[in-house]
């Protein structure tokens, strides 16, 4: 009995979720702290999940360099580790931070690892993949990219293969910036 109560709150905890907008889907950050996109109302989000133990790890300094060139424009890049690919992030929340620093030099905000597929799925990627998003369908593997505007809404989905610094990424960071 205790867990069909479990699987109950569960899913009704999930189903509220999902009825809110996007931003305002409960996450924590790295250090556990309750955060959501609230906290970026009126900025430009480049959300993408990340792992260190990957081929596309060195993204990572793409992704710090585009939230340096325009962070003080109104644009933030938000990193979720994930383990759901290969295993790729087997660390602690202590582990990825103190890798993102001395590696990477990352000042963009870092997430709690989660899942971004699965029976264990965020909501907060249950939202940005699901059958009603935008951009629906599973994130194929890590350094998965969403554009999100000021406003919450999704703009762009970019798969792992294009470099967070591409010509193409930059242009729709560029014009989310100038939308109202």
């Amino acid at each position: 009995m205790k867990k069909l109560v479990a699987l109950v709150s569960t899913l009704l905890t999930t189903t509220l979720m999902l009825a809110a907008p996007i931003q305002e889907i409960p996450l924590k950050d790295i250090d556990g702290k309750d955060i959501s996109l609230k906290a970026f109302d009126g900025k430009v989000v480049l959300v993408v999940n990340v792992a260190s133990k990957c081929g596309y790890t060195r993204q990572y300094k793409g992704l710090e360099a585009v939230h340096r060139q325009y962070k003080d424009k109104g644009f933030s890049v938000v990193g979720f580790p994930c383990n759901d690919f290969g295993k790729q992030e087997p660390g602690t929340a202590t582990e990825i931070k103190e890798f993102c620093a001395a590696t990477y030099s990352v000042t963009f905000p870092l997430m709690e690892k989660v899942h971004v597929k699965g029976p264990e799925q965020h909501p907060f990627y249950l939202a940005l993949t699901g059958k009603d998003a935008v951009f629906p369908g599973d994130v194929k593997w890590n350094f998965g990219k969403f554009l999100i505007g000021k406003d919450g809404t999704v703009l762009k989905r970019w798969d792992s293969g294009t470099e967070p610094d591409s010509a193409e990424v930059v242009a729709a960071i560029e014009a989310a910036l100038k939308s109202k």
